[in-house]
C-alpha cells in the first residue's frame, strides 16, 4: 500500500539544482517553447473569422429611383467636358463571399463609358452603372 505521508519527500527539497555535463544550458525562452500550443489546423481559425465576418445584401432600386440616376448621369455626361464633381453610393460585391458593402465615393468625373456601364473617376475610380443607389451633385 503507497504511503499518505505529506512529508515524504522532504528530503529531495533541498538538494543542488542538477546540470548536465554533457548537454548545455537552455535558456527560459527556449525551455518555455516546448509547452507552447502547437495549432495543428493551421489557418482554421482564419477560415472562421471569414466564415463569421458579416456582408450586405444588394438592393434593387425602384423604377422612379432608378429613372433619377439615369437622369443625374445624363446631366454628368453633358458636363463631362468640366470634370464635374459628384458622390457616387454603390454595391461593391465582397471578393470572397456572397454579399458586400455599399460604399460612398467623392470624386470629379472623367469619363462614363456608356457600352460597359462604368464611371470613371479622375482618380481612376471605376464605378459599376448598375451597382450605383445614388448620386449626390454639387
Amino acid at each position: 500500500m503507497e504511503s499518505t505521508d505529506p512529508h515524504r519527500y522532504d528530503d529531495m527539497l533541498d538538494l543542488p539544482h542538477h546540470v548536465s555535463s554533457t548537454r548545455p544550458h537552455m535558456s527560459r525562452a527556449d525551455r518555455a517553447a516546448q509547452f507552447s500550443p502547437f495549432a495543428a489546423l493551421t489557418g482554421f481559425g482564419a477560415a472562421i473569422r471569414e466564415t463569421g465576418r458579416l456582408t450586405g445584401e444588394r438592393l434593387v432600386p425602384e423604377e422612379d429611383v432608378r429613372r433619377e440616376l439615369d437622369e443625374r448621369l445624363r446631366l454628368l455626361k453633358d458636363r463631362i467636358r468640366t470634370c464635374p464633381s459628384a458622390s457616387f453610393t454603390y454595391f461593391l460585391p465582397d471578393e470572397k463571399k456572397e454579399g458586400g458593402a455599399y460604399v460612398t465615393v467623392v470624386g470629379n468625373v472623367k469619363k462614363i463609358r456608356e457600352f460597359e456601364g462604368i464611371v470613371v473617376l479622375t482618380d481612376g475610380t471605376e464605378i459599376p452603372v448598375g451597382e450605383i443607389i445614388e448620386i449626390e451633385m454639387e
